[in-house]
């Protein structure tokens, strides 16, 4: 079968495939590896068998996926970066890399390949970037705090790898001199991308940047221009592809060509992820079983791995398990680095395949692992709570809350979340009636949020609200007004009928406020004994309507000049206090 059948077939394949995975809500990168594992020698029906062929595809597929990796990093977002993900963005990789040079002790010499264990330690340290920012945008999680700490730290994996493929080509011959020659020849690499992507790439984008066909072709063509300097520098094509990625990134274009590139990208990760499919052996019962404890061993280095650093960073248990859930799974990025590795004859097959078939499982099994990240790490918090691991936490948490409890100013309404609607109440009562702020105590888990409400005077608790001990130690039995404005949209873990019946085990006596999104669910939050229910759809509704009653340019105008009155207002304050 010649190139142009075998990349039709291959793509016809992937689709079919891809469809059965989304039907069956498992991520498409495994439809796509399945599809090519029936096409393939080993495991399927031999209508791919040129092994040029695949190789040549795999290749192809390979330096756009860098590419389009390169193109998600920014650079001035990670030097924005906050402590928390900074921190454990440096120290989960070396940490689940050290676990992993241990756990693999035996592999070492077994296989025939001279780096097993080392391919071994990196692979398994990596997690997926585009698994978890697929499942994370399905969920909307990824403006989440939780959402971003993962997000932050992917990256910071993403550096790790092109540290590894820096040194990778020459990792047989770790000589000063050849390690000197790489590290300039890398930095020559850069800067000559640097310097044409500052001086030379912004007139040429401006240029072209109203033809689609233009834009398209020269992205892919600045992309293997600097992939074929990396080549002929003896730097790895790959690690080439992703600085080119990296440089367009950075400037402000770069947004621009993401969006051009999204559907060749797709194109060319079907590509790859088919061309490793078409790569997978025949298992056997030992590999079977390899891959098994490997995937066990995923979860809990991420587990080991996070807990200790956030306990340091001072994070909440629950938080500390979202993140270690989103992270269990092996990467994309693990696979291009055995693969490669086996080209240079670093690693036996049987890594390679250990590596591909615990990618398999790790991914099944994060599909599920994230959907419920929130309850699982609710569960995780409450089982290490009950054998006493957090309790340093929970007495600090206690005597601040004495603190607060014993301070003058009466804090009895109680916020559980901080919504965007909580925050527009609170810059209303800032306005209209500021001594009742004194009166409110918050309680989220976004620590952003939390800063910015101490900055304004508010009293804040760091906790989870689902969490009873939380709300407890915040003293929520002297609230005498309980409110959730977060819809359960955003709500993790928990929802509004779940608070409003531990809201009323708490604080019995206490006025419960809470918010549904349709009417069904705020005639099961009433029936269940709430005492308002904040409806955002029938508000608007309600606001529209009274909006247009009149209907006359006059009536809009007055509406317009009194809402641009309250902005006005709203900022003058704020601008003038931070003066």
């Amino acid at each position: 079968m010649d190139l142009l059948s075998a990349i039709g077939v291959s793509i016809i394949f992937a689709a079919l495939f891809a469809l059965v995975a989304r039907r069956l809500h498992q991520p498409l990168i495994l439809g796509y590896i399945l599809g090519g594992a029936l096409l393939g020698p080993h495991l399927g029906l031999g209508v791919v068998t040129d092994e040029k062929s695949i190789e040549l595809i795999s290749e192809m597929g390979l330096i756009l996926l860098l590419f389009i990796i390169g193109l998600e990093i920014s650079v001035p977002q990670l030097l924005q970066a906050g402590r928390t993900i900074t921190i454990g963005g440096l120290l989960q990789f070396p940490i689940c890399a050290v676990l992993a040079w241990f756990a693999f002790a035996g592999v070492a010499g077994g296989g025939g390949g001279r780096f097993d264990r080392l391919y071994l330690a990196v692979a398994m340290s990596l997690s997926s970037t585009l698994i978890v920012v697929k499942l994370l945008f399905d969920k909307l999680e990824m403006s989440t705090f939780g959402g971003r700490v993962t997000l932050g730290i992917l990256i910071f994996q993403d550096l790790w790898a092109i540290a590894f493929l820096a040194l990778q080509p020459n990792l047989a011959h770790l000589e000063p001199l050849s390690l000197l020659r790489s590290a300039a020849a890398g930095i020559g690499l850069v800067g000559f991308a640097v310097l044409l992507a500052r001086f030379v790439l912004p007139t040429l984008f401006r240029t072209i940047a109203s033809s689609f066909e233009l834009m398209l072709v020269t992205s892919m063509g600045w992309c293997f221009l600097v992939s074929g300097v990396a080549g002929f520098a003896g730097l790895s094509t790959e690690m080439g592809a992703l600085i080119a990625g990296m440089v367009i990134a950075a400037f402000p274009y770069g947004t621009e060509v993401v969006s051009r590139l999204s559907g060749v990208r797709d194109f060319f990760i079907t590509l790859f992820f088919v061309s490793l499919g078409l790569k997978i052996p025949e298992p056997s019962g030992a590999l079977v079983l390899g891959a098994l404890g490997a995937t066990a061993f995923v979860v809990v280095s991420r587990l080991l791995a996070i807990f200790p650093l956030f306990a340091v960073l001072r994070l909440d248990t629950r938080t500390s398990g979202v993140v270690a859930i989103n992270l269990a799974q092996i990467s994309e990025f693990s696979l291009v680095i055995v693969t490669l590795g086996a080209g240079y004859g670093h690693v036996s097959g049987r890594v390679a395949s250990l590596v591909l078939y615990t990618l398999l499982m790790t991914s099944v099994i994060s599909t599920y692992a994230i959907r419920f990240n929130h309850g699982l790490a609710t569960g995780l918090a409450s089982a290490l709570d009950r054998v006493g691991l957090p309790r340093w936490r929970a007495r600090r948490a206690a005597r601040r809350a004495a603190g607060a409890r014993a301070a003058p100013g009466g804090r009895d309404v109680f916020m559980l979340g901080v919504s965007s609607e909580a925050l527009a109440f609170l810059e209303h009562l800032e306005r209209r009636f500021p001594a009742m702020r004194r009166r409110i105590t918050a309680i989220d888990f976004n620590p952003e949020t939390l800063e910015r409400l101490q900055a304004d005077g508010i009293d804040c608790r760091y906790g989870d609200i689902s969490s009873a001990e939380t709300l407890r130690h915040a003293g929520i039995e002297e609230a005498s007004v309980v409110v959730s404005s977060v819809s359960d949209w955003f709500l993790k873990g928990t929802d509004n009928l779940r608070l409003l019946r531990q809201a009323r085990a708490l604080a019995p006596s206490a006025r419960v406020v809470v918010t549904a999104d349709t009417m069904a669910a705020a005639k099961r939050l009433y029936a269940e004994g709430a005492d308002y229910v904040l409806i955002p759809p029938a508000l608007a509704a309600e606001h529209l309507c009274r909006l247009l009653e009149d209907g006359s340019a006059e009536s809009l105008a007055e509406a317009r000049r009194r809402q641009a009155e309250e902005l006005f207002r709203r900022e003058r304050p704020r601008r003038g206090g931070r003066e």
